[in-house]
């Protein structure tokens, strides 16, 4: 770190940016899942069908994912400090008006806003953590984030369900609003400003991929009441396909593209990302369902379908720190492989089990399998990205593989959720037990076809990859406050 930046930290700065960031980062991750606990309540209270809930869902991750790699250049260029409160505020407000919203295309919309403040917000806590913590002490609290954030998605559908039970889903949202009102004027006062000269903005690149996807999910969520071959449909797809192709040229040809095509002419950079976007797909489009069956058919309350879900979604905080070790002494591709696996496994148990009266008992084995190996993924999937690319493109392949994820559970709850309507639907236990079978041996198809991706993960990281010094690293930061 430069002596000016050293000069330009305050006091107690970096237990402060952990506990700042940690917090956000928490806000951020469990909107990802918070709402699918609540979804049955939602469509109780404002009405709505299928695919809105979907949308209610799909709007916060799709804006998530197309604009935050935008979110994080933005911040690079005009100060990580002043964008990361833009993102907070931004976040806390959408909070309280999807809060207030009383439509469910109001909710949506509010959704949207959402994804768009914790793009904005979300990358930029590693980098203002990086800059406040010194490097001997920054394994340890990329650690603590990183475990914040891990019980954020693990505790999402708990603490949807009981918010949902014993006050209102409003809840949901509210629970935002005191978080992001106290983390302003903490953020404000106790995190030092930086940015990183030369950083590249890249608003066609942004426009394209955020028009596309949306056209693609558009067409996937409405397929199924409108028709495949209805107009919007088909120019959903025709068009949308048209625009990620646009925007796939675009990032082999300009030199400022936010995600170079380059990168992907890397094996194991290829097949890391294409893995961790089948797996979120197979696993955000899951629980996306199995979450309403556990209250829908089986009549589970809220609180109860949260509790039950925590063998899957709580089991990586126990294996995770595990499957780190064991990937450290072995590599990351069998593990990352076996994790995959292990989940295709645990939603064929599912479809294969799954009745109006099944008891939970017979859902567990599911439940831990899929659990389970979604921690032996989750740990080693970071380090393979990371050894799979120059160190100058750390930062850049980080946010790809975290903007493919998200666009993974999008497309993940779209697809089921076409797939759920077209065969079964709302009607009776079970119709939706006809509808959710299909889509479960689909999730589990997509799943394996992750695992065949992780198996063509070369055996050991290309030594190029080794040879820089991280893009994020505090020599790169200019202090400006």
């Amino acid at each position: 770190m430069t002596q000016q930046a050293a000069e330009g930290r305050r006091p107690g700065t970096a237990a402060w940016a952990l506990i700042i960031t940690s917090v956000a980062g928490f806000m951020a991750a469990l909107d990802n899942l918070v709402v699918t606990t609540a979804l049955p309540s939602i469509r109780k209270d404002l009405g709505g069908a299928l695919s809105d809930l979907e949308w209610t869902v799909n709007a916060y991750t799709l804006t998530f994912a197309v604009l935050l790699m935008f979110g994080a250049a933005l911040g690079d260029r005009f100060g990580r400090r002043k964008l990361f409160l833009t993102g907070l505020t931004i976040f806390t407000g959408a909070s309280a008006a999807a809060a207030l919203a009383p439509t469910i295309s109001m909710l949506i919309a509010f959704r949207a806003l959402q994804g768009v403040g914790a793009a904005i917000m979300m990358p930029l806590t590693l980098t203002l953590l990086t800059a406040a913590v010194p490097a001997e002490r920054r394994g340890a609290a990329f650690g603590i984030w990183g475990a914040v954030n891990g019980l954020a998605v693990a505790s999402g559908p708990l603490i949807g369900g009981s918010l949902t039970e014993h006050i209102s889903w409003q809840w949901i949202f509210w629970l935002n609003v005191p978080l992001g009102i106290a983390l302003i004027p903490l953020a404000r006062l106790r995190l030092n400003e930086s940015t990183a000269p030369g950083a590249r903005l890249d608003p066609r690149g942004t426009a394209l991929i955020s028009l596309g996807l949306f056209g693609v999910v558009y067409a996937l969520v409405n397929a199924t009441t409108k028709g495949w071959t209805s107009g919007p449909v088909l120019g959903g797809l025709i068009g949308g396909a048209a625009l990620v192709a646009a925007f796939i040229r675009h990032g082999a040809t300009s030199p400022n593209a936010m995600l170079p095509m380059r990168l992907f002419r890397s094996r194991g950079f290829s097949a890391i990302n294409a893995a961790s976007m089948l797996m979120f797909t197979g696993m955000f489009g899951s629980i996306f369902l199995l979450s309403q069956f556990l209250q829908n058919v089986v009549s589970y309350s809220p609180t109860e379908a949260g509790l039950r879900m925590l063998p899957w979604t709580g089991m990586p905080m126990i294996v995770a720190p595990i499957a780190g070790i064991v990937s450290d002494r072995i590599g990351g591709r069998p593990v990352v492989a076996a994790g995959l696996a292990l989940q295709a496994i645990g939603l064929g148990w599912f479809a294969t089990i799954i009745s109006p009266d099944v008891s939970y008992l017979a859902q567990l084995p599911a439940l831990i399998i899929s659990g389970a190996g979604m921690a032996l993924f989750v740990a080693p999937a970071t380090a393979l990205v990371m050894g799979s690319v120059r160190g100058a493109e750390q930062g850049i392949a980080s946010g790809a593989n975290n903007a493919l994820r998200e666009v993974g559970g999008a497309l993940g709850i779209a697809v089921l959720g076409s797939i759920f309507s077209a065969q079964g639907g709302y009607g009776s236990a079970d119709a939706f037990v006809d509808g959710l079978t299909p889509a479960l041996w689909v999730g589990a198809a997509v799943l394996g076809v992750a695992t065949v991706a992780a198996l063509l993960l070369p055996r050991r990281p290309s030594p190029t990859s080794l040879d820089s010094t991280p893009s994020s690293s505090p020599r790169d930061l200019q202090p400006t406050a």
